[in-house]
Parts: structure tokens; sequence; C-alpha cells
């Protein structure tokens, strides 16, 4: 199959217009270099409002998805592909949805049997209703410290620890810049776990030990300040139960393609479910590359992993509609 995607063209899709721009130009260029270096006829794609116009002019074999945050990571880009025809890597439309809503994802995990931080629900009412009214609604059951974020970001964006009532108000002041929904969960102190899943199959896990308070957008994308762990220093039978939750949480959502399942394991050792990433970072600080190298696989292998799978699954939808 290998040798037939060296006969493809390929859009690797990068940029957007998310808060997370930057860092999927990051990716999109780690992407576009490797296969680049792999001699691939690959072209790189700022998913600015023209991307379609630029996808229909370019008639890629295979689109490559760089985006994270935004419409290129809740299912619209995944659902303008589909309406075109292109095979691309990652998930669908739904369950790319349904991942970057972290609301949904909860229940949805909950109703699954797995474990998630205690969390309620705040929304922003309106622009006539002040911060502090706002703090009157549902509120958590349980001591501080808290975690807010909004309900529709990765990578950490306007995610705050919260420590008391002043660092309420200001963590709903910094979630709602980017939506009309906060979370509000238990901080679980304990080992963060990331588990990578390309394809279904599980290629493996980081426990990653940042230097400040939680994993934060400054953690992840300034190389130094945080230590990656390959394998996690868990016991074998602790691992394998995280394992089995992130496959259980990667297959209730109905993830296709590469994601990485976010948990942490608490101190006194239960496993909880955070999110799941469909589009996972590709830049030098990113975690799935980190994971597939432990594993032996190339970060050039992991792309024609990635591209193959697309090929494979467009090729077998097409065959199933003529049937």
């Amino acid at each position: 199959m290998k040798e037939e995607l060296s006969e493809k063209k390929i859009a690797v899709l990068a940029g957007g217009l998310s808060s997370e721009r930057e860092i999927s130009l990051k990716s999109g260029m780690a992407v576009f270099n490797t296969l680049k270096a792999g001699g691939y006829d690959v072209w790189l794609i700022d998913a600015d409002l023209e991307v379609a116009l630029k996808l229909t002019s370019l008639e890629p074999d295979v689109v490559l998805t760089a985006l994270h945050g935004g419409w290129g990571e809740n299912g619209s880009i995944q659902g303008m592909l589909e309406v075109m025809g292109m095979a691309y890597t990652g998930s669908g439309v739904l369950a790319s949805a349904l991942a970057m809503d972290k609301v949904m994802c909860k229940y949805l995990f909950e109703r699954a049997g797995l474990s998630v931080p205690p969390f309620e629900i705040v929304e922003f009412k309106g622009a006539q209703l002040s911060i502090a009214a706002m703090c009157g609604q549902k509120r958590l059951a349980v001591d501080f410290p808290w975690i807010i974020k909004p309900a529709q970001e990765g990578s950490s964006v306007g995610v705050s620890i919260v420590k008391g009532e002043a660092d309420y108000v200001r963590a709903l002041r910094e979630a709602f810049i980017y939506g009309n929904q906060a979370i509000v969960e238990k901080f679980i102190k304990g080992k963060e776990i990331q588990i990578g899943i390309v394809n279904g199959r599980v290629l493996g896990g980081v426990e990653i030990r940042p230097s400040g308070e939680f994993y934060d957008y400054k953690s992840k994308y300034t190389s130094g300040m945080t230590d990656y762990i390959l394998p996690p220093e868990v016991s074998l039978k602790t691992y394998d139960k995280i394992v089995e939750m992130s496959v259980k949480a990667y297959d209730c959502l109905g993830c296709k393609g590469a994601a990485r399942v976010d948990t942490i394991l608490s101190d006194d050792n239960e496993v909880y479910v955070l999110e799941v990433n469909t589009v996972p970072g590709m830049t030098e600080t990113s975690l799935l590359p980190k994971i597939a190298e432990a594993a032996g696989v190339s970060f050039l292998e992991l792309l024609e992993d990635m591209l193959t799978d697309a090929i494979l699954r467009k090729n077998t939808q097409v065959m199933t509609a003529a049937i």
C-alpha cells in the first residue's frame, strides 16, 4: 500500500482560524517537511476561508488534517471533505464533533462506564449578567482546587486552576472568551498519562511531568518545560487498565485514524478519562510522535499509516456505496 501511496498527491491542511492557529502551522510544517523528505508529492495548504477553493484547484488524492481547534477539529472541515468526496485522515464528522465538545464527551464517557472527574457546567447567560451573578449558578460540590476550562477548546487554551473564590471569577472570565459554556471540574492530583491510538491500535503511552501545576499551553509547547516518561512509570496492571479505558473512550466516540486519549491516575490509583484528541499535535514537542518513536515507529511511518488508513477507508466507502 505504501507503493500506492507514493503515487498519490497529498494535501496537508494547517493553520486555520482558531486560537490554535500557530500550533497548527507548526504541526503542518513538521508533517510537510517529513513527507517531502520521504519523497512524497505533498502540498501545504493554509486552511483559511478559501480552503475549499484551494482543494478544488489542487485535486489531492488524500488530505492530512493538521488543524487544531475550531472548525478544523470539530467536524466542520471533515464534513466539507465528505461533501467534496475526498479521503482524509482522522475521525469522521460525528466523532470529531463529539470529541471537541467536552460536555458531551463527559456524558458519553459516564454512559460507557468510564470514570471522569466530578464536574458541573456553567453557562454564559448574556452580556447583561455579571460574572458575579453567574457565580450563583450550580456549584461543584467538592472542595477546591478546581479546573475551569472552555467546553470547546484544545491545547489547554483558556484552562485555569481555581484555588478560591477570587480565582473562580478570573477563570470564568478567561473561559468565556472562548465560548458560552465552561466546565468546572475537580482538580485530580496524580500522574497525567496519555495513550496514543492509531487506526484502532494502541501504540503506547507517555507520562507527562510538567514543571508547572498542570500540563498547560506553555508546558505543552515550550521545550524543556515538561519531562516525558516513556513508558509511564506505573505497574503493568495499572497500565493495562489505563489502556483499556482509553480504547473504550476512543471506541465510544466512534474515532478513526490517529487519536490521543488523555487520562490521569490519581494518588489513590483511580483512573480518570479526561478527553480524546482526534487531531493530535505533530510538533517537535507533541506526544503522539514521541509515543510512536518509543514503539519503534518513525514519524514518517506514522504519517504513512495515517494516510494509508484514510485511503483504505475511502475506497471501502466507495465500494460499499456501489453495492
